[in-house]
């Protein structure tokens, strides 16, 4: 177990920046030989392919890219039409998808990716910029993972790929071969490949033989991109008719069944067998079989919890986020399987403890005590204790003065500024070795 820190534990690491230095050490000893201005930063020109969706994340790597002098063409859709990116300079924003609503006709929906693709592989047959970076995939993984990768090779691009999972197949338990030789063939064609976290790295290495010096871990850049206003946890408790002395517990993000909701469904009955003040707060849209969902929906409108749940079981935008994590006291990941979570972060942003399950590196990133709490996978009791340590502990009862602790932690740790200067340091030797 992680030995609780104290607050001047809240500091940024430096492992990262050791290894940008590195890499712009190795770029430097060769540029000797290079004219300087050849792949100075402001001549740096690369291709974002966003996949359209992820504001937050598309949009924190594009401005981090920016801000060091990167021209991007920004690969997008009506989604991310937003502003921040048509009003830099530096973005050349390219709406190849257009609209994503996801109430449109069947037939709506096959011309628009027909038309995408179309566009998109026009798009590289004369795009500028030698290095594609695809953020993720589109739908159609087996056309992206094999044919677009093959025909961007064909073109003479450099490709990047930020892996957010090595195998989702496997996390969600729907794995197949087809599924493993198109990741292979994809992780085999790449130039480079981006993780989050050193277990992706290692999984990566020896699942499908990827060169580890083939992967760099980057951090998973903070989510700046959501509302955050100076909205009070009494005012958004308010606002959900939620009693200002209620301990809430907040559940975000999709529901699927890596994600361990049902553990904390049973961890919540068991707390309200001795203590009617605590609520739980669900946010999110089902995901995956439908069977999971129609369990978990049982689960949380049973008569002994009801009253005490409130679940917004939709996807919600930007702009309502702020609502949820303002109303809760904390964040509750109690999932079974995962490298990272996204979550985590966004609740960080907001100064939000969590208190998550040891999986993936989940641990690596909870300072206990501190930043949260950690309790064991799949275990419903130790995550009631847990909760209930929470409340009785220092973190809760100085919330109000942890909250700014944690989002400075959160913002050094995990900054778009770091994830850039290693980026950018990969771009650079990658262009530089094609020369």
């Amino acid at each position: 177990m992680r030995q609780a820190a104290n607050s001047s534990d809240l500091r940024p690491l430096t492992r990262h920046h050791d290894v940008a230095a590195g890499l712009a050490s190795a770029i430097s000893s060769h540029s000797s030989a290079t004219p300087s201005s050849v792949l100075s930063p402001p001549t740096l020109k690369i291709s974002l392919l966003t996949g359209g969706g992820d504001k937050p994340y598309a949009l924190g790597m594009a401005a981090a890219l920016t801000s060091l002098g990167v021209d991007v063409d920004f690969i997008g859709s009506d989604d991310l039409r937003v502003p921040e990116l048509l009003n830099d300079s530096r973005v050349n924003f390219l709406n190849l998808r257009g609209d994503q609503r996801s109430d449109a006709s069947r037939t709506d929906k096959i011309l628009r990716v027909l038309r995408y693709y179309g566009r998109l592989i026009a798009y590289a047959a004369v795009a500028k910029p030698k290095l594609f970076h695809l953020l993720w995939n589109n739908k159609f993984q087996l056309l992206d993972r094999i044919l677009l990768m093959l025909y961007y090779r064909l073109l003479g691009k450099k490709v990047v790929f930020t892996a957010h999972n090595v195998n989702a197949g496997k996390r969600d338990s729907n794995d197949s071969w087809l599924n493993r030789i198109s990741l292979k063939t994809q992780y085999t064609l790449c130039d480079h490949i981006f993780v989050h976290t050193t277990e992706m790295k290692s999984e990566m290495a020896s699942e499908f033989r990827v060169p580890k010096s083939k992967i760099t871990v980057i951090p998973f850049g903070i989510n700046n991109t959501v509302p955050n206003s100076s909205l009070s946890n009494v005012e958004a408790k308010r606002q959900l008719t939620i009693s200002s002395t209620d301990k809430t517990l907040l559940f975000f993000g999709n529901i699927a069944p890596y994600k361990g909701l049902e553990y904390l469904i049973a961890a919540f009955r068991k707390l309200l067998e001795g203590d009617r003040t605590y609520r739980l707060v669900v946010v999110g849209k089902p995901k995956g079989p439908e069977s999971y969902w129609t369990e978990t929906q049982r689960r949380l409108t049973d008569s002994d919890i009801a009253d005490r749940v409130v679940a917004k079981i939709e996807y919600v935008p930007d702009e309502e986020t702020e609502l949820y994590f303002k109303a809760a006291d904390v964040l509750i990941l109690p999932y079974t399987h995962v490298f990272q979570s996204g979550v985590l972060f966004l609740g960080y942003s907001f100064g939000l403890p969590a208190i998550a399950a040891d999986v993936g590196s989940l641990r690596e990133e909870i300072i206990e005590g501190e930043t949260g709490f950690v309790f064991k996978p799949r275990d419903s009791s130790d995550l009631a204790r847990k909760i209930q340590n929470y409340f009785n502990s220092e973190l809760f009862r100085n919330l109000g003065n942890r909250r700014a602790e944690i989002q400075a932690y959160a913002n050094e740790q995990h900054s778009w500024a770091r994830v850039s200067d290693i980026v950018t340091n990969v771009y650079s030797s990658l262009l530089l070795s094609a020369l």
